[in-house]
């Protein structure tokens, strides 16, 4: 896919550092209920850590008690990009930002009781926060 946001692998690192770029650029996952925006409740708009495209809206995460931000649906579809990852011996869906590439979190399809079904577990540290004036 074609990146708005193009750097080579040391101008990540170093934008990021050490901790950023392994979940960002290495597709890691930061420990459950360790990230900063999990109980984030202030209406406002997550984006993504690396390159600051807005992903996903304050009004769509809901807690589904699995230590991780979740969201139902992103801002826009074609603001994510979906991956199928068969790491770990299962089948998942990764979720990239579509404007850099950068590895957000998954998405599964055990969202029960939201508008879409959906589950989009994002890392926090994979996210910024921008609460509304």
């Amino acid at each position: 896919m074609g990146y708005e946001v193009r750097k080579s692998d040391d101008e990540w690192r170093e934008h990021l550092g050490a901790e950023r770029y392994e979940v960002l650029r290495g597709a890691g996952t930061e420990r459950p209920w360790t990230g900063e925006l999990l109980d984030e409740e202030r209406a406002g708009i997550y984006t993504c850590g690396a390159c600051s495209a807005e992903l996903f809206q304050s009004g769509t995460k809901f807690d589904s008690g699995c230590g991780w931000p979740s969201f139902y649906e992103s801002v826009r579809p074609e603001a994510v990009e979906l991956i199928e990852d068969r790491s770990l011996g299962m089948v998942r869906t990764e979720v990239r930002c579509a404007g850099c590439g950068s590895h957000l979190g998954h998405v599964f399809p055990d969202g029960f009781g939201t508008p879409t079904g959906d589950r989009y577990c994002m890392n926090s540290i994979a996210l910024e926060f921008t609460p509304e004036d």
